[in-house]
C-alpha cells in the first residue's frame, strides 16, 4: 500500500516534501535542497520556533560549527529571497533572536490521497514560447479580440462571486473601517506566467475587468484602487506591506494566469494588509475550449467554496452581465489604448488617444465610453490651449451627448458634460449637478472626483475642494494628474508651500509631465524667483516653446527686473507677430507683470470671446490681483458667474 503523502500550503506557496518541489500559484520554483529541507521543518511546525541547534544537528551534523552558521544563514536569505519576504517585516519567516526561526503564515495541511494536479513546470521563458507555439495552447492568444474578452469576463465573474461572498459577509468581523469610512482594495496586475511577454494582453485584460467589477458592488463601503495606480506594480518586486502603504489598502487581491498546451490555469487569493492573512485562495483548471461554457460552473463553485469556509450565509448569486457583442470587444481593446495616451496630458498623447477613441466607436457604433473619452480628449486640448475652444468644444458636447443617448447610467459621460459646461458654458449649477450624478452613479470614478474638486476651487470652495481631491487620491493615489490637481488646488488657496511640495513629488515622478510645471507660478508668489526662472530653463530642455519667453517675462517682472522682462516680453511678441496664439495664463500673467494692464485685459477679452477656460482661473489665480479693482475685470467675473 503506497504511502500517503502531504502538501503545505502558505500564502501562495505549495511545499511537496516527498517530492521536494515548492511551487507559487502553480508554477515550480528553484531552491537548494539545504533551503528546501530548512522550509519543510517550519512548515511541520507553523508558529513553533525551530532551534538552531536543532537545524544544525538535522542538517549540518557531519559540518564544523562555522560551516554551519554560514551555511544556515546563506539557507535562510535564498529563502526570503525566494518568498518575497524581508527579516525586518516578515510576511513568512521570522528571526527569533539568539534561537533561531519560526514559519509565521498560517499553513494548510492537505493530504495527497486523492488525485492532485501537479504544478505545471516551466522550463525557461524561452522553451516556454518555443513549445507554445507547437502546441494548440497559442489559441486562446490567437482569438478575435472579442473571444479573448469574453474569456476574460468569463474568468472574472469566477473570481468575483468568491470575493463577493467574502466581502458582504466578513467585511465587519476582519478589520475595522479606515477613517474614511470605507475599506479601499486593490486589484494587483494578474501576473502573465506564460514566459511570453506578448501574451501579458490577456492577463491585463483580466485585472481591468476585475477593478471594474469590484468597483461596482459595495460601494457604500468598498472603494477600488484605479487601473492607473495598480499597474504601476506590473512586475513590481515591491514587496506586499509598501504596496499596501504606498496605495492605503486595506486588501489586496493578487493572482496569475498561464497555460500549458489547451489548459489555463487562473489562481487567485485575497490578502488582508494588517497582518497578511491569506483569506481567501482558489485555483482552477479548464480546458480552454470549454472555458466559455464554464463560466457560470465556475462562478457558483467558487460561492460554494465561500459559504463552506464561512459557515451558513445567505447564497451569494453570480453576477450575470448581459452577453456583450463581439464588435464591442473590439471596441474595449483600443478604448484602453486611448486612455492610456490620454492620460499622459500632451499634446501627441492627446492626438493619439483622439485616434483611438475613434477606432473604437468605428467598431461600435453604441459602445457609449469611446464617446466619453473622446469628449474628454476635447475638452482638455481646448483647456490645454491646444485646439480653439469654439472649434472643438460642441465637439466634446456632441460626444458626451451621444454617449449619454447610448447609456445615462454611464458616470464617464456624466463627468465629461460637467467639465464641457464648466470649462466652456461657464454653467456651474448645470455642471455640479452633472459631477454629484457622476459620483453617485459611480462613487469608485477618481477623475470624477477630481475634476469636481477643480470646480468647487475655482469657486473658492476650497474645504470642499480638498475632500473631494483627497477622494481621488485615495482612489488613484499613483496618478500625476491628480496629484497635480491636488497640488494647483493649493496654490489657488494661497499655501504656496504645501503646493510646492505637491509638484515636486510629481517631478521626481515624471520631469516631463506638464502641468506639474506650475510649480513656476508657487516659487514667483514665495518671491523664489532664482527658482522659477530655473524652472523655465528645466522645462525648456523638454519643449522649448515660444510660450516660455511670456513665462521669462512674467518672473522677471514680478522680481522687479523690468529691463530683463521687457525684453523677454519682446521676443514672444515677435513669435506673436507670425503665429495666432490663443489666450494662455503665461501671457496674461506676463502683460501684468510689466504693468501692461490693458494689454492683459484685451487678452481677457479675446479669452472670453473664445469661450477660454482661461477664465474659469479669475476668481481665483492669485496672480489676478492688480487687476480685481478694474471695472472691466469684474465685468468679466460677472460675464463668467464668478462674480465675488
Amino acid at each position: 500500500m503506497p504511502v500517503q503523502s502531504s502538501l503545505y500550503r502558505f500564502g501562495p506557496y505549495e511545499l511537496r516534501p516527498r517530492a521536494r518541489e515548492i511551487s507559487k500559484l502553480g508554477t515550480k520554483l528553484k531552491l537548494r535542497p539545504q533551503p528546501f529541507q530548512v522550509l519543510k521543518l517550519l512548515a511541520e511546525r507553523p508558529g513553533d520556533i525551530v532551534t538552531r541547534e536543532e537545524l544544525r544537528k538535522l542538517l549540518w551534523s557531519a559540518e564544523t560549527f562555522v560551516d554551519f552558521e554560514q551555511g544556515l544563514n546563506t539557507a535562510v536569505k535564498e529563502l526570503r529571497a525566494l518568498l518575497n519576504d524581508s527579516a525586518e517585516n516578515p510576511r513568512y519567516i521570522e528571526t527569533v533572536p539568539k534561537l533561531g526561526y519560526r514559519l509565521v503564515a498560517p499553513v494548510e495541511v492537505v493530504s495527497l490521497g486523492e488525485p492532485h494536479l501537479p504544478p505545471v513546470h516551466v522550463e525557461s521563458p524561452a522553451a516556454e514560447i518555443v513549445r507554445s507555439e507547437k502546441g494548440a495552447g497559442r489559441r486562446i492568444w490567437q482569438m478575435p479580440a472579442f473571444l479573448r474578452w469574453t474569456a476574460v469576463a468569463g474568468i472574472a465573474v469566477v473570481l468575483l462571486t468568491g470575493l463577493t461572498g467574502y466581502w458582504q459577509r466578513s467585511r465587519e468581523p476582519v478589520n475595522a473601517q479606515p477613517a474614511g469610512g470605507k475599506l479601499m482594495l486593490a486589484v494587483l496586475p494578474f501576473e502573465n506566467l506564460t514566459g511570453d511577454e506578448g501574451q501579458d494582453y490577456f492577463s491585463d485584460g483580466l485585472t481591468e475587468e476585475m477593478i471594474s467589477q469590484l468597483g461596482r458592488i459595495d460601494i457604500q463601503h468598498m472603494g477600488v484602487i484605479a487601473r492607473t495606480s495598480v499597474m504601476h506594480y506590473k512586475q513590481s518586486r515591491s514587496p506586499l506591506e509598501q504596496i499596501g502603504r504606498e496605495l492605503g489598502v486595506q486588501y489586496v487581491l493578487e493572482g496569475s494566469v498561464r497555460r500549458e498546451a489547451d489548459k489555463v490555469r487562473i489562481s487567485a487569493q485575497l490578502i488582508q494588509m494588517r497582518d497578511h492573512t491569506h483569506l481567501w485562495s482558489r485555483q482552477y483548471d479548464r480546458e480552454l475550449s470549454s472555458l466559455l461554457a464554464l463560466q457560470s460552473e465556475i462562478a457558483q463553485e467558487i460561492t460554494d467554496e465561500i459559504q463552506l469556509t464561512l459557515g451558513d450565509h445567505e447564497r451569494v448569486a453570480a453576477d450575470r452581465k448581459p452577453a456583450a457583442s463581439p464588435s464591442s470587444y473590439e471596441a474595449y481593446d483600443v478604448y484602453l489604448k486611448g486612455r492610456y495616451f490620454w492620460n499622459k496630458r500632451t499634446t501627441a498623447g492627446f492626438q493619439q488617444a483622439a485616434e483611438y477613441f475613434q477606432q473604437a466607436i468605428a467598431k461600435d457604433p453604441n459602445y457609449a465610453p469611446a464617446y466619453a473619452g473622446l469628449a474628454d480628449t476635447f475638452a482638455l486640448m481646448s483647456s490645454y490651449s491646444i485646439a480653439s475652444p469654439n472649434e472643438i468644444m460642441p465637439k466634446a458636447r456632441a460626444a458626451a451627448l451621444r454617449a449619454l443617448q447610448i447609456d445615462d447610467t454611464l458616470a464617464e459621460a456624466h463627468t465629461s458634460l460637467a467639465l464641457i459646461t464648466e470649462n466652456y458654458d461657464w454653467d456651474w449649477q448645470t455642471a455640479e449637478k452633472e459631477y454629484r450624478r457622476a459620483i453617485q452613479l459611480d462613487p469608485n470614478y477618481a477623475t470624477a472626483h477630481q475634476w469636481y474638486a477643480e470646480y468647487l476651487t475655482w469657486l473658492g470652495r476650497f474645504d470642499d475642494a480638498f475632500r473631494e481631491s483627497e477622494r481621488a487620491r485615495q482612489l488613484d493615489p499613483l496618478s500625476l494628474i491628480i496629484a497635480t490637481d491636488y497640488g494647483a488646488s493649493l496654490y489657488f488657496s494661497r499655501q504656496y508651500d504645501r503646493a510646492i511640495d505637491e509638484f515636486h513629488t510629481v517631478l521626481a515622478m515624471e520631469p516631463s509631465f506638464p502641468r506639474a510645471n506650475m510649480v513656476m507660478f508657487a516659487h514667483v508668489e514665495k518671491g523664489m524667483f532664482a527658482e522659477a526662472l530655473d524652472d523655465i530653463e528645466k522645462w525648456r530642455r523638454i519643449d522649448d516653446t515660444p510660450y516660455l519667453w511670456a513665462e521669462q517675462a512674467y518672473v522677471y517682472g514680478r522680481s522687479g527686473q523690468q529691463e530683463q522682462a521687457r525684453h523677454a516680453l519682446k521676443k514672444f511678441e515677435e513669435w506673436n507677430r507670425r503665429g495666432q496664439p490663443r489666450p494662455t495664463p503665461e501671457i496674461l500673467l506676463a502683460y501684468i507683470a510689466v504693468n501692461r494692464k490693458d494689454e492683459a485685459l484685451a487678452w481677457l477679452q479675446k479669452a472670453s470671446v473664445e469661450h477660454s477656460s482661461v477664465l474659469i482661473t479669475i476668481k481665483v489665480e492669485p496672480a489676478f490681483d492688480p487687476l480685481r479693482s478694474d471695472p472691466r475685470f469684474r465685468a468679466l467675473l460677472h460675464r463668467v458667474g464668478l462674480t465675488e
